[in-house]
């Protein structure tokens, strides 16, 4: 709006300085219930389609000020041109017509964060979609907001149980961190996704799961998972699906930010999960490109590679003085045919600490999960891992490795000696140790018990087929035994014999003797 106080600051000083004494007294002669005239500036729709509005007569719009169109539906001013603003509609322009008013709010985007969000299902501007009732906030966070600055932040020493064993031994989250999940369509990235959310089902985090330009039944999907396993009254999920506003889509990522970051700038912890970054810069191009802003590498626009960093880079660990509240991002990412160097691929792996690459042929080999432990990397999460852990799976990352390049020559058939048979076995015990099904996240005592017991050879008996039978036995022996459980799950410096102890009780539980490690 041009508001009266705005225009006085073109006025000469002696001037201005004696209108708020005028509009007392003008106030004053008014009579009884009368309201004082106002200006307000009020524009129209010059063009409309595809989710953009041209707008003209709105000379004194700012870039990214929200607009109100007929109907009570909202825009965002996305393009300040020289006679127009290019308008990003949050709703269906369906109902948009040319020669409609448009009035200027003076307030950019926000969307509502607090305690009412946790347990729904929401859109990008916090509106109901679980049919539940309107939501009971009033406090509103702006969807774009800076991120925290260098000095706000902590180091990342907390880990994030995923509850995917490959993961979470191999390539470990911490909190404040942002980890990539990239991979094919189809090869189990939503999988992974989803089970790291139920496996905060014990834990103090709250989860944001937000779903981008994805069909309505893989959100259904995510939901019935999150409120029959998880704990719903701890997560918050947003959908733009597929059928929605391109402004929708484009504003989703930033909305769910901002509604974590509420939890997070008071203490708390929050993980965030983006269902997909590759859909949302298809959306981001398409915006562009209708307002004709210049196309780039693959069409997208230049700006692609800061969208994203900007976003990004709100995950973080602040520090002690901020509350020490974090907020961990665990985006999605697709890729055509494994093609990691792509644009869109090659500019998420570059603004996030590491990503987990799955791999399409484990996939259809139903190798589950598919991570492809040659392409996946951490570069933090190792240091948040539990020492107990990280002395079990020290060998483990080798000799697997070296186990994928025996199996390759093997396929030659060509005759092998007693050594590397032994090699082949054990790699094929360890590729049966990671696999796990969906939606059955594992604990931290389970998978710790479990990597203790590879390591000393108390797998070995039966091979990979016996292999569930004695993840079961570990399974009943921690959920019976609280002493047992807590010394696995310990974070703390591992006392002289603690291993070796666990080892031989974990040998009991198997009917196992200990064995020196191959």
């Amino acid at each position: 709006m041009n508001s009266a106080a705005a225009q006085a600051d073109s006025l000469p000083e002696p001037l201005a300085a004696s209108l708020p004494r005028w509009r007392s007294a003008a106030a004053a002669r008014l009579p009884e219930g009368a309201r004082p005239a106002h200006f307000e500036e009020i524009g129209s729709v010059h063009a409309t389609g595809d989710g953009i509005a041209d707008i003209r007569g709105l000379a004194g719009a700012r870039l990214g000020e929200l607009l109100r169109l007929s109907g009570d539906r909202m825009g965002y001013a996305a393009s300040l041109n020289a006679d127009s603003i290019a308008c990003v509609l949050l709703d269906d322009s369906a109902g948009v017509a040319v020669g409609d008013a448009v009035h200027r709010t003076g307030d950019i985007v926000r969307v509502p964060v607090g305690e009412a969000l946790l347990g729904r299902v929401v859109d990008p501007l916090g509106r109901p979609l679980d049919g539940r009732g309107p939501i009971a906030s009033t406090e509103r966070l702006p969807a774009e907001r800076p991120a925290p600055s260098v000095l706000d932040r902590a180091l990342v020493q907390q880990q994030v149980h995923t509850g995917t064993l490959a993961v979470d031994a191999l390539f470990p989250l911490g909190r404040g961190q942002r980890e990539l999940l990239i991979g094919d369509r189809g090869t189990g990235k939503t999988a992974i996704a989803v089970d790291a959310v139920l496996a905060q089902k014990d834990s103090e985090l709250i989860c944001v799961y937000i779903c981008v330009g994805q069909p309505s039944e893989s959100a259904a999907a995510v939901v019935a998972a999150i409120e029959n396993l998880g704990a719903p009254e701890r997560c918050i999920v947003v959908v733009a699906g597929g059928s929605d506003a391109p402004g929708l889509q484009w504003l989703a990522p930033f909305a769910g930010f901002s509604m974590a970051e509420w939890f997070r700038d008071r203490g708390r912890h929050a993980l965030v999960v983006v269902d997909d970054l590759t859909q949302h810069a298809a959306t981001h191009r398409e915006l562009a490109l209708l307002m004709q802003q210049p196309p780039g590498r693959e069409a997208y626009p230049g700006d692609i590679f800061h969208v994203h960093a900007r976003l990004l880079e709100r995950a973080a660990m602040l520090s002690p003085e901020r509350g020490g509240g974090s907020l961990t991002a665990l985006p999605v990412a697709c890729t055509e045919a494994g093609n990691l160097s792509a644009y869109i691929p090659t500019n998420l792996i570059s603004i996030t600490d590491g990503q987990i690459a799955l791999n399409a042929r484990q996939f259809e080999l139903g190798q589950l999960p598919a991570v492809d432990t040659g392409l996946s990397v951490s570069r933090i999460g190792g240091k948040t891992q539990a020492p107990l852990m990280r002395g079990a799976v020290a060998q483990l990352r080798l000799a697997y490795a070296q186990f994928l390049e025996l199996e390759g020559f093997a396929r030659f058939g060509t005759e092998l000696d007693e050594r590397v048979q032994a090699q082949i076995a054990r790699g094929r015990l360890i590729r049966a140790a990671l696999g796990q099904p969906h939606l059955a996240p594992q604990n931290p005592a389970l998978q710790v018990a479990l990597m203790i017991a590879l390591q000393a050879g108390l797998l070995d008996a039966g091979g990979p087929q016996a292999l569930p039978a004695k993840l079961l036995q570990l399974g009943d022996a921690i959920a019976a035994d609280a002493n047992l459980a807590a010394a696995l799950r310990t974070r703390g410096k591992v006392p002289a014999g603690l291993q070796e102890r666990l080892r031989t009780q974990l040998a009991q539980v198997l009917g196992e003797p200990t064995m020196a490690v191959v």
